[in-house]
């Protein structure tokens, strides 16, 4: 088991999880997602990897990379609502299909503590949507919370 940052030469096989993930959402959320994963949206990891507020981590295991995500440290000025927020935002977290349920995820998300603990970080957020029943009960057994809810309504 290796959690760390990701090489540049790995970022197409993180896209491979990524479609994963996205394919997920398209058949969850049609009216909100495209049906396909794009060359802009495979494209798209090389803009996060340039970006030095982003980084992207992989757990490798057995030479493959089992899993990845992307951290984004977000700074929010304070506001006339608000006071200033500095947090770790995942903003994509995905474990491949083949190694779910081996501790990968648990693996990640205790590098991404560790992470945040390291770069005075002491808030991680991310966003799941409700037909992750998966993600949203692995997130809760290691005590994220709901502190805000999204709704929608179709007309």
């Amino acid at each position: 088991m290796a959690v760390r940052l990701a090489k540049e030469e790995e970022l197409e096989k993180v896209n491979v999880l990524r479609k994963q993930v996205y394919d997920l959402h398209a058949i969850s959320e049609p009216l909100v997602f495209n049906d396909h994963f794009s060359d802009e949206l495979r494209k798209y990891v090389y803009t996060i990897w340039n970006d030095p507020k982003q980084d992207i981590i992989v757990n490798e295991r057995d030479g493959e990379i089992a899993g990845f995500a992307v951290l984004h440290h977000i700074n929010m000025p304070q506001s006339p609502f608000m006071k200033e927020r500095d947090y770790l935002d995942i903003e994509e977290f995905c474990v491949d299909e083949s190694w779910r349920r081996c501790g990968v995820a648990t693996e990640m998300m205790d590098y991404i503590r560790d992470y945040a603990l390291e770069h005075h970080i002491y808030r991680i957020e991310l966003s799941v949507w409700v037909f992750n029943d998966p993600a949203l009960s692995f997130y809760e057994s290691i005590g994220f919370r709901t502190c805000r809810r999204y709704m929608d309504l179709i007309v």
